[in-house]
This record gives C-alpha cells, structure tokens and sequence, in this order.
C-alpha cells in the first residue's frame, strides 16, 4: 500500500481493476482505495503478472503492507523496486499471513462481552471488526446498531471507533430476550412516504455521519455581525484585470477573505483550535478551510495551508489551484487534510446567511452571506447621510465547550473589522 498523503497510515480497498493471472503494465491502475473523503486510483509500479491478491475488497491496510504480488520476468515482487531484495525475503511470512486471513469465515462466532452473548448470522463482520468489538467489550447487538458506511452496509473500523468516540449510545442494547421492565431504545417507524428511491454514494454517507456526529458532539452557539464591504468590493473590481495580467491568476473574493480570517485568528488564537477529551490543543499552524461543493453535489473542505504566512498572490494561487481540482474531482487526500479553521462561502449560493456545522475536531466555523448592495446610514463630514452600500452578514457557529460567547462574538467582529477597514492603496 503506498503512501497516500501526510498523516494517512492507512487505506480501505475499494475494488482491484486485475484478477489474478492478469497483465499489468507499469502505471497501470491496479486498484481503487479510499481513506476519508477521497478515493484514490493505485498505479503498479512493475510490468508482470498479478501472481497473488493479499488483500479483498473492504479490508482496511497500513500503508506500507504488501497488498499483492507480482511476477515480473520470472522474479515476484510486492513492493516497490528499490526493496526488491529486502521483500523476497519477507514473502512467505506475507504469503503466510495473507492466506490465514482469506481462511477465516466471513461469519464469526459469538462475541463473549461479559454480559451476554449473541450471533448474527445475516452481518458480515470483518475480522478486525470483531477485534475491536472484543477489545471494547461491544456486542453483537450493539455493532448492529452502528451507523455503517462500507459497500453494500458493511461496517467499517471508522464507523466503531466514531461510535465509541462519540460516546456509545447503544452501549446498554439487549438481546431479544429481556426484561421487559429495562430501558430499550425505542423502535420508531415513520411514513417515510413515496417516490424514487436515491441510494447514498459513500461521500454523501460519510457527510451525513460527520455532520450528526459534529451536532451531537458539540453544543453549537451562532454568533452574527454585519460589515460594510464597500472599499473591499471596489478596490477587487478596480485591480482584478491588472492582478490576473501582472500573476496569472484570478482575483476571486475568497483570497481577500481567507486573508482576514488568518489576521483575526492570530489575534484570538485560542478559536484556531480542537478538543482531545479534556485537553484544548490550540494549533501553532493556521490552515484554512474552503467548505466547496463538487460537481456531484457532495460537499468537500480543501486546505489552504498556513495561510497567515502566504501574501495575497500566494492565497490567490492556492485557492484557484483548490477549487480547479475541486470541480475536476482531482483533489488528492493532502489537499483535504490538516484544516483548523473552516470558511463557508454561503454567500455563493445566493444565501443571506447561514448556520453552518462545525468541521470536527475544529472548534468554530465562520458562514459568510451574499453581498448586497443596500441603503445604510453612514456618519460623513456633513453628518448622517443614506447611501448605496456593499453589505454582508457573517455567522459564525462555535463550539460552547471551550468558546464562550465573548471569544466567539469577539473573534467574528474582528473579522467584520478587517473587512471594513480594508487598505484600499494597497499595492497589487
């Protein structure tokens, strides 16, 4: 399994595109995998003969582990060239291991919680599965209820440790035969009504368990400011033609809003951080989220990274570069990860403003609406005149465990204020 991405240690197969006994030439995709968000095409390295496939579909692999091997001239390899030595030598204990996994049953025999024990014969529990469930004491019952994600809705090890994470609501489950005195968990059953049936793709699963995992994990706060963009608008539209001719790149707002965010969070450092359990970890790097929506309509956060350090030219660049590989579904699992603080351009969609849900483990997500023109009081020389200004709201949703509504209503306005008070002699 190759390396994907910084802090990628491991990758869930999706599908292999060569069965054994296949041609496979060198760049040739071999298989297709996913880690979070992003699916990834896997290139064979070598020109040979798919030999032995270690690894099927669902099985979830650290990066660096043999996933097949390939017979190239006469000599098998299964892993990168510059090993080759060093991975013959490996072969039978791989070989070995590979084939105690494939002789495992699909269906494994009852797990022993301590409390009860039960079968489910109509679940594809994966052996990890079962590994995990055992080490955290979780029932059959319980794992039944978890939420699952993987093809064909099978349980994945992301779906397990989010459910123990997210603090195991179905710990207490009971087997069929109970106390009929005990708490269960009430079986609803809703007019769900009719019409066409739309199958979730596994992106649109993964953001519907994030965003009720982020609701249920942090009490959400929505704090709002309006800022007078005016100097901003006119100074944008006055320099992007030079900007474009003098850097080849397109002067968009996003940049001069990422821009602001960065200076406001180095002012109030504390909203650029995330929870681990008790602890408050607040970063020293502060990458920026773009929350972006793919031609498929699924929604997906590229990163600028450390954005407080980049000039205009710099952030303008990186946010073209982004949202290309956005709309061209080319974003790779690096362009995805690392975020602190996320922006949402709702303003895009013609929304006024919005709520947004916080991107766990983040702390705070800033909404930025349309901007409108619109008569506003504004104090002149002469006094209070009314006059056609460029308006937009900002809201921003905060995580009440560790931002209390100073921070937040502080942090937000500080950003209004950057807005407003934009340099327009600025240089381009």
């Amino acid at each position: 399994m190759p390396k994907l991405g910084e802090s990628i240690t491991e990758a869930a197969i999706i599908t292999w595109f060569k069965n054994v006994g296949d041609t496979v030439e060198e760049d040739e995709m071999l298989l297709e995998v996913a880690t979070d968000k992003v699916d990834s095409e896997v290139p064979s390295n070598v020109t040979g003969v798919v030999e032995e496939i270690l690894y099927q579909p669902n099985d979830v692999i650290k990066i660096g582990e043999t996933i097949a091997v390939i017979k190239v001239d006469g000599n098998v390899t299964s892993k990168p060239k510059s090993e080759g030595s060093s991975n013959r030598t490996k072969k039978p204990e791989v070989e070995k291991k590979a084939k105690a996994k494939r002789s495992k049953p699909a269906l494994q025999p009852a797990v022993n919680t301590g409390n009860f024990s039960v079968s489910n014969s109509n679940t594809f529990l994966s052996p990890l599965i079962i590994s995990i469930a055992k080490k955290h004491h979780i029932s059959f019952e319980e794992l039944a209820r978890i939420p699952a994600t993987g093809k064909e809705g099978r349980l994945r090890k992301s779906d397990v440790f989010n459910y123990i994470e997210d603090g195991r609501l179905y710990k207490f489950a009971q087997p069929v035969v109970q106390d009929p005195t005990a708490y269960r968990i009430p079986q609803l059953t809703f007019d769900k009504g009719k019409g066409k049936i739309v199958e979730m793709d596994r992106m649109r699963q993964m953001i519907a368990d994030h965003m009720v995992y982020s609701k249920h994990t942090s009490p959400h706060v929505t704090a709002y400011v309006e800022a007078d963009l005016t100097d901003m608008v006119q100074w944008r539209n006055t320099n992007k033609k030079a900007f474009q001719e003098k850097y080849g790149e397109r002067l968009t707002f996003t940049p001069l809003f990422v821009e602001a965010v960065a200076k406001a969070i180095k002012d109030f450092p504390n909203i650029n951080a995330s929870v681990d359990g008790k602890n408050i970890i607040v970063k020293e790097e502060v990458n920026i989220g773009m929350a972006t929506a793919l031609p498929s309509g699924n929604l997906i956060v590229p990163v600028v990274k450390n954005a407080d350090q980049k000039d205009l030219v710099a952030l303008a660049a990186d946010v073209n570069a982004l949202s290309a590989k956005a709309r061209e579904n080319k974003l790779q699992a690096d362009d995805i990860k690392g975020s602190t603080f996320t922006i949402s351009n709702v303003g895009t969609f013609g929304s006024v403003m919005g709520t947004p849900i916080i991107n766990q483990p983040e702390v705070a997500i800033l909404a930025l609406g349309i901007i409108k023109k619109r008569p506003e009081v504004i104090e002149t020389e002469h006094g209070d005149e009314i006059a056609i200004r460029s308006m937009m709201y900002l809201s921003l949703s905060f995580d009440h465990r560790v931002v209390d509504g100073f921070l937040g209503g502080s942090f937000v306005r500080r950003v209004a204020d950057y807005f407003e008070q934009f340099d327009t002699d600025r240089d381009i």
